[in-house]
């Protein structure tokens, strides 16, 4: 289910915060293909690993999520996407994800 800016916004960071790492430690984005963005471009493990994803109502709440997390102190960057980049997500940079 597609959640607004705020509410991805929200479940990303309480995620975060329960990890309990520094914000620069995670890299965040947005993207239309969740899947292949997380676990092929990034090699995030898709088990065993710190990672999260939400759906957002649609590319202007997924960048406003993405603008957010970075303002936070998270790595990453802005520019990416398209209109159809409605996913919303964050990681834990390791030694095993790019970055």
């Amino acid at each position: 289910m597609a959640k607004t800016a705020q509410e991805a916004y929200n479940e990303i960071l309480a995620h975060i915060q329960k990890q309990g790492g520094s914000f620069s430690s995670w890299y965040c984005g947005i993207t239309e293909d969740i899947a292949s963005r997380l676990h092929n471009d990034h090699k995030v493990p898709e088990k065993d690993h710190w990672f999260i994803q939400r759906q957002c109502t649609n590319s202007t709440a997924a960048r406003n999520v993405e603008k957010a997390l970075l303002d936070k102190g998270c790595d990453g960057g802005t520019g990416g996407g398209d209109d159809n980049a409605i996913y919303a997500y964050a990681y834990l940079k390791t030694s095993v994800t790019e970055p």
